[in-house]
């Protein structure tokens, strides 16, 4: 697979990445994922499928995988995997949710926002040890302005000091306020110099507002990764009852692929972005998410695809309204 330069942080990364919100925990929003699990949620057997997902990316020439502690048992399964790989690996991680399902596929809140000192002081070193030395790139999970990580001071500067161990230091973005915040993020400064240098954004056929604000970041050297490429399952076959996915199914005949491919082609061929997610949580969904390396979207099609968009607010409001499974 390609290997292409993290922004300016002097790593190499493959296109596609493997992220691992569908794998380390029973619950999740994606279409269909209890189907994936198959509704076995035993944690060895979890861990087990987990290292088979990984060993199929790896294989396929992934070397970027991105985690989280509110994933449930991600950074868990994924350091155990870790122990017998190569050092061509990249890992990301982040820091600011905790995860509190408590292994339930319903829960009342399966994970919880803390963008404080504390908060990160202790996850940090909890996932430097467990995902080292592969662990790459440290992100702000969901960065908002009403939290108020981008003003703190007190963790400004603590993620400097992190950042000077090596680290890539990132925010990841979600909401209908992605651009604003990322447009806030660049502006940051510590020490004179730029905190960030990297973004994870939501950006896909139906969500484009944050595009040209990446665009920026990419042109400045930051790293970007793109996650939610199909919309947490709304860009696949699954989603049946969607008015988008006859355009989608066309196109996918032209080019003898699947819908999910052509929606993460379309991503590919941004020129900003430098990793696209998948998400996937069976084996066939990889290989079918991996399929879009293989196609090339002419012009006509990309135009098409930009008519799909819809508005921010509208697209996170559907988003918000999905269940989790």
């Amino acid at each position: 697979m390609e290997q292409r330069s993290f922004g300016r942080s002097g790593i190499e990364v493959s296109r596609m990445g493997l992220g691992l919100a569908a794998l380390g925990r029973p619950g999740y929003i994606n279409l269909g994922h209890q189907q994936d699990l198959k509704k076995d949620y035993n944690v060895q057997k979890m861990l087990e499928h987990t290292h088979r997902m990984l060993d199929t990316a790896l294989a396929a020439g992934i070397t970027y995988f991105d985690a989280a502690q509110s994933y449930g048992k991600s950074e868990l399964f994924l350091s155990d995997w870790l122990q017998k790989k190569s050092d061509q690996i990249v890992v990301g991680s982040k820091w600011g949710y905790y995860y509190t399902a408590d292994w339930q596929v319903a829960a009342e809140h399966h994970e919880i926002k803390e963008h404080s000192i504390t908060r990160l002081n202790a996850q940090w070193p909890e996932s430097h040890k467990r995902l080292r030395p592969y662990l790459k790139l440290y992100q702000i999970h969901s960065a908002t302005f009403e939290s108020g990580v981008l003003e703190n001071r007190k963790i400004l500067e603590r993620l400097d000091e992190i950042r000077s161990e090596g680290i890539v230091i990132g925010l990841s973005l979600s909401g209908s306020g992605q651009k604003e915040v990322l447009e806030k993020a660049l502006t940051i400064r510590v020490q004179s110099e730029p905190l960030f240098g990297s973004v994870q954004a939501t950006y896909n056929v139906l969500e484009t507002s944050v595009g040209e604000k990446l665009k920026e970041a990419h042109d400045l050297g930051l790293g970007i990764i793109i996650k939610e490429g199909v919309a947490n399952g709304r860009l696949t076959s699954r989603n049946v009852d969607s008015t988008y996915i006859s355009l989608l199914e066309q196109i996918a005949k032209e080019y003898s692929s699947s819908i999910d491919a052509v929606a993460l082609a379309y991503i590919l061929s941004q020129g900003f972005v430098d990793i696209v997610l998948s998400g996937a949580a069976t084996p066939e969904h990889l290989t079918s998410n991996l399929n879009a390396m293989d196609i090339n979207l002419e012009k006509k099609h990309i135009e098409d695809l930009l008519k799909l968009k819809v508005d921010p607010k509208s697209y996170w409001s559907e988003r918000s309204r999905m269940q989790w499974n």
